[in-house]
Order: structure tokens, then C-alpha cells, then sequence
């Protein structure tokens, strides 16, 4: 009972919190998507860094990268902060010199057609909806059953979780879930290095007799992530996720300045760098000398076992808001590339943003729940992300790299590239698999820049010029 007081105490307490700092600030800018989506351009650097950290840092890594009890997953985190770099000093620049509410946006006004802007944000959608918001709430859900044993399917967990991100979604807008991340994250940071040092006790700091495999961060050709892996796609998949994901890069375009933007993005980067690596593998690690090979139950199992009631009900609430923060950001983000991206631009170009945001949102939150028992089975959660992530992420991010890197290609080959090349990965995920999927969607990458410069060329007869951000007739005038 004390665990489950706490928990409601503290949640409350979030929603308490985030309701006093935001109450007033809907409608203070007059563009509604703006105020929506981009909180009116109103996110100190503080709140730019906290929303991107927790939107980020859920239980997806906690409980995923933790489940395969191993260092070498840290290079996820270690790498992501060259994602943020690029982010800061390259992207941040360009989305606001085109002063973009949606990621997408960039390449409507990069190639001059809103039919390419549309195709990439179906494509951002399907990803949201099928993969990262019923993920969410499973890993979410098995937290919390398995930390507080909780005899409830999970089924049920994830629906109350997804009722309470939604509201946050729907009542408050990119606002209110970039400072609910923010108190969040400060707590939940500083639980999960106390069970950092609490795993380590419980092991007295002694790490003789895990398998050095365990332990290494140089990977062999069967590890998840070998070495030359690093070489090759990991940094693209930083790239498409820190730089072009509408999720992450709406917090950013959302400050009142390219500066103030770029402050918050390098200070996530440092807590990237410096404490996220240590929290999602140093548990797993430590577990696995306890409890052996538990896989995504590790995590939930250790926490139980080492904090007290009182400090393992505050840490369970410290999760559940990491979970609702992630889960709402990735509800608002779908929202404003279905609104800005698609409604507008072929329904209803005067809708409600406040009806249509309701709207679509519940619709999404249904989806999420109805996909969550498909990934019950996963043997790595965080794995099956990455790789069913290739699917869309290489042949999104090869559409902006080729309306940056070139004028006078026609948007029409880009479009033809990006679904051809989500076909050429699903031959190489479900058909045909020769290498490591990180060495595919490097592959798949280049594929598809290659064969939007031949069909722009052949097909559409149009000479394709290299030069970084070379005016276009898109480019010319950035205005709105």
C-alpha cells in the first residue's frame, strides 16, 4: 500500500505541477498550430533540454537496453550524442531559417511540392502508430507489473497509461508535455542512479563471474551491435533520429530562438553523454549476476528487489511519468504532421486544430492499445525497435539529404526512391538478411539517394545539382 500512495501521491503531484506552470499560456500565439504544437515558441533552453531527454528516455531504454545485460548498448546513448550535435550546429539552423512547424515541412519548401511533405509524414505516422506508441505503453506496462507484481493483464496497465498521456496531449498541448518531461526527468535521472549504485551494492561492486561478453564495448559479428557497425549506419540512424524525427526536433523548434534552441539541445547532449550510458547498461549488467539471463524483465525484477517501498513507489512514479511524457510527446508530434501535414493541406485547410488534435489523438491512442499484445513475444524489445525502425528512417532521411545536398531534383523521383526503399528493407528484413541491419539501412540509404538522382535524371530528365542549401525556387522565400 505504501508503494502504491506514493506512486498516486507523486503523479498527482507531476500533473499538479505542470498545470500551475502552463495554466494561462494556451492561446497566447495567434497561429493555433503554432501554440499547439510548437507551445508559441515559448520553450526556455530548460525545457527544450528535459523535453528532449525524457521524450527519449523511457522505458523502451530503461527496461529494453537494460533486458539485454550488456555494456555494449551504451553505444546507443554514446553515438546519440553525435545526433544531437548535428542537430544543434546543422538541422536547428535550416528548420528555423525556413521556420518549419513540422520536420516535413523543410522538404515541401526544399523541392516546392506539399505531395512529398505528405508522403514522408504518412511514413512518420506509420511509424509512430505502429511501432513506437504501443511499444511505449508494453514496456511501460511490464514495469510496472513486474515491479509491483501486479496481478492485472497487461492489456489493462497499458490502457490506463494511455489514457493519462492522452490527456496531457489533448488538454495542454506541446507545453505542457515539454515541462511535465521536465519535472520528470529530474527525478527520474536521479532515481535511476541511486539504483545504480543500489545494483552495484547488491553485487558488491564485484563483476567477477559475468561472462566478458557482458562486459565489453567492442563487439564481435554476433553481438547486437558489432564494431564496424559504428562505421557505417549507426551514425546515420543518430542522424534521422536526433535531426529529422518530428517527435524529438519538434522540442527544439519550438524555442523562441535558433540560439536558445541550440543551448538545450547541447545540454541534453551532455546529459547523453555523461549519465544516460551508465543507467541503461549498469543494471542489466548487475542483474544478470543475480537473476541470470531474465532478459526485459530485468530491470522491473531489480528495482523491486533493491529499492524500499517508499523510495520503489516514488521510483515507479518516476517511470509511469517517463512513459505518459514519451507517449504524449509522440501523440502531439503525430498530431501536428496529421494536421499541419496532411487535413490542411487535402481535407480542410480551416479546421479546428483543437477538435481535429481530440480527435486524431483518441484515434491513436486506440491503435496503440489494440498493437500492444503483438509485441509480447519480442525476445529484445529495444532490438526489434531498431530494426523495424529501418523500415521508414533510411528512406525518410534520404529525402532530406537529397533536398539539402542537391537543387533541381524533382520531387516526384524522391517520393518513387523513398517507397521503393522501404521495399528493398523489408526484403532485407523479412526475406533476405546477408548482413547486420545496421550495415542494411546504410545500404538502403545510399540506395535510395542514388536512385532518386537516376530517375531524376532519366525519368524526369532533370539535371540534379550538388551544393549544400543551393537556392531552389522552394528556398527562396522561406516565409510561411
Amino acid at each position: 500500500m505504501t508503494q502504491i500512495a506514493v506512486f498516486i501521491a507523486i503523479t498527482a503531484g507531476i500533473g499538479l505541477l505542470t498545470w500551475w506552470r502552463v495554466r494561462g499560456a494556451t492561446g497566447r500565439s495567434e497561429n493555433s498550430n503554432r501554440e499547439y504544437f510548437l507551445a508559441g515558441g515559448g520553450l526556455s533552453w530548460v525545457f527544450v533540454a528535459g523535453s528532449i531527454t525524457l521524450t527519449n528516455l523511457s522505458t523502451d531504454q530503461l527496461v529494453g537496453m537494460n533486458g539485454n545485460q550488456m555494456a555494449l548498448l551504451a553505444w546507443w546513448e554514446l553515438s546519440a550524442v553525435a545526433g544531437l550535435l548535428i542537430l544543434a550546429r546543422v538541422f536547428l539552423p535550416i528548420y528555423y531559417r525556413y521556420e518549419c512547424t513540422t520536420t516535413t515541412e523543410l522538404l515541401e519548401k526544399r523541392y516546392n511540392n506539399p505531395h512529398i511533405r505528405a508522403t514522408i509524414a504518412a511514413l512518420f505516422l506509420l511509424g509512430n502508430i505502429l511501432i513506437y506508441l504501443p511499444i511505449m505503453l508494453y514496456t511501460g506496462s511490464l514495469f510496472l507489473q513486474s515491479m509491483f507484481d501486479l496481478q492485472l493483464p497487461l492489456l489493462l496497465i497499458a490502457g490506463g497509461l494511455a489514457a493519462v498521456g492522452a490527456a496531457y496531449a489533448v488538454f495542454g498541448g506541446l507545453r505542457a508535455v515539454a515541462v511535465s518531461d521536465t519535472y520528470s526527468g529530474v527525478g527520474l535521472l536521479l532515481l535511476s542512479l541511486v539504483i545504480v549504485y543500489l545494483a552495484l551494492d547488491a553485487i558488491a561492486f564485484d563483476f567477477s563471474g559475468i561472462p566478458a561478453e557482458r562486459l565489453t564495448l567492442i563487439g564481435d559479428s554476433d553481438s547486437p551491435i558489432p564494431w564496424h557497425t559504428l562505421l557505417t549506419g549507426m551514425i546515420f540512424i543518430q542522424i534521422f533520429y536526433w535531426s529529422t524525427n518530428q517527435t524529438i526536433t519538434q522540442r527544439a523548434m519550438a524555442a523562441p530562438s535558433v540560439r536558445e534552441a541550440q543551448t538545450g539541445v547541447l545540454v541534453a547532449a551532455a546529459i547523453r553523454l555523461l549519465i544516460v550510458p551508465v543507467i541503461v547498461v549498469i543494471p542489466g549488467i548487475c542483474a544478470y549476476k543475480l537473476y541470470g539471463d531474465v532478459g526485459d524483465a530485468a530491470y522491473g525484477r531489480l528495482v523491486g528487489d533493491v529499492l524500499p517501498d517508499w523510495l520503489s513507489g516514488t521510483f515507479a512514479a518516476m517511470m509511469a511519468a517517463a512513459v505518459l511524457t514519451s507517449f504524449n510527446s509522440a501523440l502531439n508530434s503525430s498530431a501536428a504532421l496529421y494536421v499541419c501535414d496532411l487535413h490542411e493541406q487535402y481535407i480542410n485547410r480551416r479546421s479546428s486544430v483543437h477538435a481535429m488534435n481530440v480527435i486524431i489523438t483518441l484515434v491513436f491512442v486506440f491503435t496503440a492499445v489494440a498493437l500492444v499484445p503483438v509485441y509480447q513475444g519480442a525476445d529484445s524489445i529495444i532490438n526489434l525497435v531498431q530494426q523495424l525502425n529501418g523500415l521508414l528512417s533510411m528512406p525518410i532521411l534520404s529525402a532530406f539529404i537529397t533536398g539539402l545536398a542537391f537543387s533541381n531534383v524533382d520531387a516526384r523521383a524522391v517520393i518513387i526512391s523513398v517507397v521503393l526503399g522501404t521495399g528493398l528493407y523489408a526484403v532485407f528484413t523479412f526475406v533476405w538478411t546477408p548482413l547486420h541491419y545496421i550495415h542494411l539501412m546504410f545500404i538502403t540509404l545510399w540506395s535510395c539517394v542514388a536512385l532518386a538522382l537516376l530517375l531524376n535524371r532519366y525519368m524526369f530528365g532533370r539535371q540534379a545539382r550538388f551544393g549544400w542549401l543551393e537556392a531552389t525556387p522552394a528556398s527562396r522565400d522561406p516565409a510561411r
